[in-house]
């Protein structure tokens, strides 16, 4: 069998499951296969796969064809440039939290102070915090995570891209992990922001094989927003900033909880859709 063989017929049988963009798909899982950039499949279309190779592209068309998701398969996805190896027990990163990972790395690049200080509340994977100290080079960043698992899967992408010296992660309940009150200079967060009765609604990919702990965010998607705006408080001080990714029509609610503790809300940006997504709000004197 050819690679262009291949294609035409896992594509149909993609399609057939239910996978969205079945031909991307399959022309990703073989470039992993034959450890290729994708376009150069391209150039490969009348090379034919021997049998070590099909068996292994039949097992990965196997898995994802069951829906688990493709960087779970390849065991990477990339993030703001930076290759991110994940597993089942982080939330694969999305496009849109690169949008908050580049909001919040500029926001400490144009600090006065050469050694600002971050916390990643949440961090799973550790793309965000390790993004912040990849891109900030004098940045100190604490990244927390309820999740053991999650938090040495972190700990290696950070080795990976050498800055794990500059990161502390702290393994527990949100802030009550942060070991003393620190000023932070900015607290960012994608939080677990889906509503419960919503989980069992989406694709199979994200309520079969993503960690509901990453996902759920209580009956209205808003139980970490509410902790967040409250128990941050002793660990702020004037003009720091909360960064956070606001889930599908939370804009509103999420202001109302910040502004209740005082926060002053100083924008909202929409991500590639055009929906509300980022969330910016800082400390008053």
């Amino acid at each position: 069998m050819t690679v262009l063989d291949a294609i035409q017929r896992s594509t149909e049988f993609l399609a057939q499951k239910g996978v969205e963009s079945p031909r991307l798909q399959i022309e990703l899982l073989l470039a992993h296969v034959l450890r290729l950039p994708r376009l150069q499949l391209y150039l490969n279309y009348q090379r034919l796969l021997t049998e070590t190779e099909l068996d292994s592209v039949r097992e990965l068309l196997r898995r994802r064809s069951r829906r688990e998701p493709l960087q779970y398969i390849v065991g990477s996805t990339s993030f703001c440039g930076l290759e991110m190896t994940v597993n089942p027990a982080v939330l694969v990163p999305r496009p849109e939290t690169e949008l908050l990972a580049e909001r919040a790395w500029h926001f400490l690049n144009q600090l006065s102070t050469d050694s600002p200080v971050a916390l990643d509340f949440g961090t799973g994977s550790g793309c965000i915090a390790i993004t912040l100290a990849v891109k900030c080079p004098g940045a100190r960043v604490f990244a927390v995570d309820v999740s053991t698992n999650a938090l040495e899967l972190a700990r290696q992408n950070a080795a990976s891209h050498k800055v794990a010296e500059r990161i502390e992660f702290l393994v527990g309940d949100g802030f009550a992990a942060v070991p003393r009150p620190l000023p932070f200079d900015l607290i960012v967060s994608n939080p677990p922001y889906i509503p419960s009765a919503e989980v069992a609604h989406l694709q199979p990919e994200v309520r079969e094989y993503e960690p509901r702990v990453a996902l759920d965010g209580g009956a209205e998607g808003l139980i970490f927003f509410q902790r967040l705006a409250v128990e941050s408080l002793p660990f702020v001080k004037t003009g720091s900033r909360i960064m956070l990714e606001l889930g599908y029509g939370q804009e509103a609610a999420v202001r109302n909880i910040l502004t209740r503790q005082k926060w002053v809300v100083e924008a909202v940006e929409a991500d590639y859709t055009g929906r509300p997504r980022i969330l910016t709000a800082s400390w008053p004197a």
